[in-house]
């Protein structure tokens, strides 16, 4: 286990209360963007702690898997929010790649879930 252990083991019992507790009567947008702040940006940004500032954690293969799922987890529900249902199975590495590149936790959860969906982007001519 590494020293991240108890963190891990944190979120995802976080990551299960909240799956279990979801309501879709709560309001949407703030219920999306408590998953996001609170849950799957944390699990993400634990994953770029881990593997920044000239040191590699090596997390066992139970880590990283309760890690990846408490993150789906988060995104499930954050699409829920939408009226969205979706079967979440994205890298806790690809999501830490995008929150590096856009600094924004929103930006991940809708580049990865495409929730909600991307306008078209307006050209002008």
């Amino acid at each position: 286990m590494s020293r991240y252990g108890p963190r891990i083991a944190a979120l995802e019992r976080r990551a299960e209360r909240d799956r279990e507790s979801f309501d879709p009567d709560v309001t949407p947008e703030r219920a999306a963007a408590d998953y996001l702040r609170e849950g799957a940006g944390q699990a993400i940004w634990l994953y770029v702690e881990a593997r920044t500032g000239g040191r590699l954690v090596p997390f066992s293969e139970a880590e990283l898997a309760a890690l990846r799922e408490s993150m789906n987890t988060w995104l499930e529900l954050y699409a829920r929010c939408y009226g969205v249902s979706l079967e979440a199975e994205f890298t806790v590495r690809e999501a830490a790649e995008l929150l590096l590149e856009t600094r924004n936790v929103h930006d991940v959860a809708q580049l990865l879930t495409d929730v909600p969906e991307r306008r078209p982007r307006r050209t002008d001519r």
